[in-house]
């Protein structure tokens, strides 16, 4: 998984770049080996007046399926970045585990009409 992390309009201190970086590595779980490229937008949404408007947007790489973008925004960037972690992490494990469905009957469908034409050569 590569990780790129752009920061707008807020400062972003060496600790909370590497909590964010952690975060990342351990929200897909599992599926890490699926992810290609997540990229981590850190914004302030009203500059310096306050309130709750720091956001953080996650847009993930699915391989070989496509993406995922999540966002979470709240008055603490810490707070933000652990709902849009635990949200990305969620849509892994949706989207993957659709996609497994949607395979595993497709495959079903395929193999009854395997075996119907087998039965119907055999008898």
């Amino acid at each position: 998984m590569k990780l790129e992390i752009r920061v707008r309009h807020t400062g972003l201190p060496e600790a909370l770049r590497s909590y964010v970086e952690r975060r990342l590595r351990f929200s897909p779980g599992r599926f890490g080996g699926r992810v290609g490229r997540v990229t981590a937008r850190i914004f302030d949404l009203n500059g310096p007046r306050g309130g709750n408007d720091k956001c953080c947007r996650l847009s993930a790489g699915v391989v070989p399926t496509g993406g995922l973008v999540v966002e979470a925004t709240d008055a603490d960037l810490y707070a933000a970045i652990n709902r849009a972690t635990e949200r990305l992490g969620r849509s892994f494990r949706r989207h993957l585990e659709r996609r497994r469905t949607a395979m595993t009957g497709h495959e079903s469908v395929r193999v009854e009409r395997g075996l119907r034409k087998l039965l119907r050569s055999c008898g």
